[in-house]
């Protein structure tokens, strides 16, 4: 059974703050693959930095419960 999605979605948002400096104004999740702490989160998002928005589909790993890499492609 995939973990529970907010806490994984929660890790995304701070993962591209911390690392990108963006600010997510939506996210959906389209796939939980996450199980134990493991897997991919594929999500579309809206992410803003410094006032500009832009539309993401992005899928973030995880490993032992963090995000460990990202690969994201424009909307």
């Amino acid at each position: 059974m995939p973990d529970s999605e907010g806490p994984l979605v929660e890790a995304a948002k701070r993962y591209l703050k911390e690392h990108y400096g963006e600010d997510t104004v939506s996210m959906t999740v389209t796939q939980n693959g996450v199980d134990g702490g493991n897997g991919v989160l594929s999500v579309d998002c809206t992410v803003s930095v410094g006032g500009v928005t832009s539309d993401w589909s992005k899928k973030f790993t995880f490993r032992a419960g963090k995000v460990s890499t990202m690969s994201a492609r424009m909307r």
